[in-house]
């Protein structure tokens, strides 16, 4: 199922079932994740090193003192973190060591047309369309749903399709329970990706 293009976006958002890297994508290459808004707008850049694939989907290792950046905003990252895309799914999920400063464990972002595009040998970029909801899991704080005004604006402002909005809704709300129940791959299947990364 399609939804319409989102605004600044040559080509159409899609309700994303399945995502395929491409066929060259080896251990060790650098892949840039870049999100952007529903309108075009530019949001998180973030590089990392593909570090392979399993029953969840493509694991990317993101290491401390990467710089990530959005308009507004860069830093140097202060913890290692493994960000998963998910073989189905309107998410993306990272997560992080106990180094992080915040206490955050896992950062699940409700996204949507994930599109991996090679840009040069050994060099892939990895874009989604970020629908605003995250799940999150805090030490402390435990698990929970952020940014729904964000995503009440949003919805208006840009003018997200109702078939879109139920989507991600219905996702959040599934992704919640997944993460609180520590259901694959949200279970510690990340420890084994960390210690390949950081080998």
């Amino acid at each position: 199922m399609k939804y319409p293009a989102a605004v600044g976006d040559s080509s159409p958002a899609r309700h994303t079932s399945t995502t395929r890297v491409p066929a060259g994508l080896q251990p060790g290459q650098l892949v840039v994740a870049r999100n952007r808004k529903w309108n075009g707008q530019a949001h998180w850049v973030v590089p990392g090193r593909y570090l392979g694939e399993d029953r969840h989907g493509w694991w990317i290792f993101q290491g401390t003192n990467e710089f990530c950046s959005r308009p507004g905003a860069a830093f140097y990252t202060a913890s290692d973190a493994v960000l998963l895309v998910p073989r189905s799914g309107d998410w993306v999920a990272t997560f992080y060591d106990d180094a992080h400063p915040s206490g955050v464990r896992v950062y699940v972002d409700l996204a949507v047309a994930h599109e991996w595009t090679d840009i040069r040998p050994a060099v892939t970029e990895f874009h989604v369309i970020d629908m605003d909801l995250d799940v999150i899991r805090m030490a402390g704080r435990g698990v929970f749903i952020d940014d729904q005004d964000e995503f009440a604006l949003h919805r208006t402002a840009m003018n997200y399709p109702d078939l879109l909005v139920d989507d991600i809704q219905t996702a959040a709300d599934e992704l919640y329970q997944a993460v609180k129940a520590q259901h694959a791959p949200f279970d510690g299947t990340d420890a084994g990706w960390f210690t390949k990364g950081r080998s």
